[in-house]
């Protein structure tokens, strides 16, 4: 089994030594292997979203190494990752060029670990590649390539967010609650479409969700994650056992135990103060 992703003893903390200090990872050890579609799910502010932005290189942590692909890249900025590394955001809005063409933001995607511009005027053998390759949207775009992407809907949008995404089979596919803001006839055809595509080409997947029954109807294995650390780690043949009121009622378990946890810190500074 090849290891893509591996975390070593990772450290992030923000604002620190201020009011507003968060620790965001604290000491995360973990491994993932190449093919994997991990879902990863916790309340807000958990650490989900920062773990993420530690695989894209958005910051440097305060500890512990990052490797992709057995090469260490912790001290690579984001931009020194790009060419390995693909991400679709909760915006649809995000990750295209507004005012260009449906061809023209797919051609940037094609050429973007390429060391040369893109061209204005697209080949007619080009032209056809991406035609075909919307079709797989079935969305009905396959012939209107010439449209300007910023018209489109937002469901539209992000699948074609995710096509470009995937153009160049990156190393390591991110996935930012990509589903979040679409109503849930787009969001599930979005979803149908990441599986659909992980899958073809054997991805290196990340997913974070809010949805409970895609943590665990998507991937291979679940993370739980909490207050910056992994706490649960769920494979498939678990997560086909379990049902969505089973992982409710493991956040309703977490929620009881830190009430609990605060109860006797307070009564502890009570009888010391």
């Amino acid at each position: 089994m090849t290891m893509m992703i591996e975390f070593t003893d990772l450290h992030k903390t923000f604002n620190a030594g201020t009011v507003n200090t968060v620790y965001a990872l604290k000491g995360i050890n973990l491994t993932i292997a190449s093919g994997d579609f991990v879902t990863l799910i916790g309340t807000n502010g958990s650490g989900k979203s920062t773990l993420l932005n530690a695989v894209a290189g958005s910051f440097l942590p305060d500890q512990g190494k990052i490797f992709i692909d057995a090469e260490d890249v912790t001290a690579q900025k984001d931009f020194q990752r790009a060419h390995s590394i693909s991400r679709v955001f909760q915006n649809p809005f995000m990750g295209t060029a507004t005012q260009m063409t449906i061809a023209e933001n797919l051609h940037i995607a094609y050429l973007r670990d390429q060391k040369c511009l893109p061209r204005i005027g697209l080949k007619h053998a080009r032209c056809d590649s991406y035609r075909q390759a919307v079709r797989q949207l079935e969305m009905q775009m396959e012939d209107r390539l010439d449209n300007i992407i910023g018209t489109l809907s937002g469901g539209q949008r992000q699948a074609l967010t995710l096509l470009m995404a995937v153009l160049r089979r990156p190393k390591v596919l991110l996935l930012d609650e990509h589903t979040a803001a679409l109503d849930p006839k787009s969001a599930a055809q979005v979803i149908r479409l990441t599986q659909t595509f992980v899958e073809q080409g054997n991805l290196t997947t990340l997913m974070v969700t809010h949805s409970m029954q895609q943590a665990l109807q998507v991937g291979n294995r679940t993370i739980m994650m909490n207050r910056g650390e992994i706490i649960d780690d769920i494979p498939l043949k678990e997560k086909q056992r379990l049902t969505v009121s089973d992982l409710l009622d493991k956040f309703a378990d977490l929620r009881k135990s830190e009430r609990l946890t605060d109860e006797m810190l307070e009564e502890l500074r009570r009888e010391y103060a």
